[in-house]
């Protein structure tokens, strides 16, 4: 995700860095952010032990290497992930789709993203132009815990994973001990129990100088989530590639959109749409349109597109104590 984190950690806040992002809470009451912090962190290491593709103890890579014709039962977690992976592929008509590791291994992204930074954006793996996918999320079957797939088939939940775990772990912390909470992992965000008045403020823009949208989250809009061309992106060679791609030809989405951010009833419904739109590129506009939640889209010329009752931008004063959250995008900054 594109997205900087910017306001000062107060009493009611706490974060650290997981997955190459930033991961930060803030809750109603400060008695509660350290337990409430290390709830967020165990519950980011079972996700991360469930379906990361950079380790090979998880326990995603374990069922690929032992997949048969019969399937392979897997943990109630990672049924989970999986559910959410293919409910959002079956809902976007294919858009984002769990099946394309190996595209995202083709295009050089086999490491963790911290690994790539570390390298100063640099990689040097041969890229076929245009290639035939084999396989789809279609020939992905999930009967309750039993998981059917062809053998040479390698999922990424990536696109789902850490939307789904924002998502969980606003609602346990609010279930567990009765407060408002927002959980921001990178670009997505997810909020439960009682908002402070008035809701969840979120500021997103594209630099530090630039004009800005102040979207309140509450019950009724409880998720957020950003998708980017520009943020985990690399160059491979002479071509600059991105992390978002295009299921049809498993290559990186044209960058019709630098960014789009959704609100919505979830946040992983936020960012299943703000990664489907990236994908559809100038039929997104059309779509979410229909969709009816609230989108901003920044195109690549630096246009900036509020639909469906999003704010429209303007210059905005932050106050660290009514601003929960900030979302910046780095390159333009």
């Amino acid at each position: 995700m594109p997205l900087l984190e910017t306001l000062p950690v107060l009493p009611t806040v706490r974060q650290w860095s997981v997955w190459s992002t930033t991961a930060r809470i803030v809750v109603t009451d400060p008695e509660i952010a350290d337990a409430a912090a290390e709830l967020v962190a165990e519950q980011l290491s079972e996700v991360d032990e469930a379906c990361s593709r950079f380790r090979d103890d998880s326990e995603l890579i374990r069922v690929q290497q032992r997949m048969s014709a019969a399937g392979v039962t897997v943990s109630p977690l990672l049924a989970v992930l999986l559910g959410a992976a293919l409910e959002a592929a079956e809902k976007t008509d294919g858009d984002v789709d769990p099946t394309l590791a190996d595209d995202l291994a083709a295009l050089g992204y086999t490491e963790d993203y911290s690994v790539i930074e570390a390298q100063a954006g640099e990689l040097t793996v041969p890229i076929t132009l245009t290639r035939r996918r084999r396989h789809d999320w279609r020939d992905v079957t999930l009967t309750e815990r039993r998981l059917q797939m062809p053998a040479d088939v390698r999922l990424d939940l990536g696109a789902t994973a850490k939307a789904w775990a924002a998502d969980r772990a606003a609602r346990t912390i609010a279930a567990r001990f009765g407060v408002g909470v927002l959980v921001s992992l990178g670009g997505d965000i997810a909020t439960a129990g009682p908002a402070p008045e008035p809701g969840w403020q979120v500021l997103v823009q594209d630099g530090a100088a630039e004009p800005a949208s102040r979207v309140g989250l509450d019950e009724g809009l409880a998720g957020l989530a950003t998708s980017s061309t520009v943020s985990r992106s690399w160059r491979n060679g002479t071509r600059a590639v991105h992390h978002i791609l295009n299921p049809a030809s498993g290559l990186p989405a044209e960058p019709v959109w630098r960014t789009v951010s959704v609100a919505a009833g979830s946040c992983l419904d936020a960012n299943m749409l703000s990664t489907g739109a990236i994908v559809r590129g100038e039929e997104a506009l059309p779509w979410l349109r229909e969709q009816g939640h609230p989108a901003r889209l920044v195109a690549a010329d630096g246009r900036v597109l509020c639909i469906n009752g999003w704010p429209a931008d303007q210059a905005v004063a932050v106050d660290a104590e009514q601003v929960h959250e900030i979302r910046l995008d780095r390159q333009a900054a």
